[in-house]
């Protein structure tokens, strides 16, 4: 590290540029969004996939006086994935991609579903056995 820090820290600022560049693309906003509020009491909240990844590579060239060549690079993905839609304090899932194929997957799309109905089932049993 103290050869590179003694010629103008050349790759040290790629690194520290492309680094910089992708912390400003990637935060928690962009996985989980702003809340969306609509006029009729839903909230939608979007939820997002986010890929990324960056490389970056120098060396020091010439024998009269080395000169230093390099390059970084960056990318990053923002898929949407769902929304969680929440409504009279109930919270569903809604997602964007293609419906599940195995059963398995369609399972697990369908838990969120099946969590509320049992706890509003419960709910009411526990209402009539305080009322009786």
């Amino acid at each position: 590290m103290d050869h590179i820090e003694k010629k103008g820290n050349s790759l040290t600022d790629l690194l520290y540029t492309s680094m910089s560049k992708i912390r400003e693309m990637v935060d928690s906003n962009t996985v989980i969004g702003q809340p969306i509020a609509t006029p009729d009491g839903v909230t939608l909240i979007p939820v997002s996939r986010l890929s990324f990844g960056f490389g970056c590579g120098g060396g020091d060239y010439g024998k009269q006086s080395p000169k230093f060549g390099g390059a970084s690079t960056a990318g990053v993905r923002v898929e949407p994935v769902a929304f969680l839609v929440i409504k009279e304090g109930i919270t569903r899932v809604l997602p964007v991609a293609m419906p599940a194929m195995s059963t398995v997957d369609r399972v697990i799309d369908m838990m969120p579903e099946v969590m509320d109905r049992v706890e509003n089932f419960m709910d009411k049993r526990k209402a009539e056995k305080e009322t009786f």
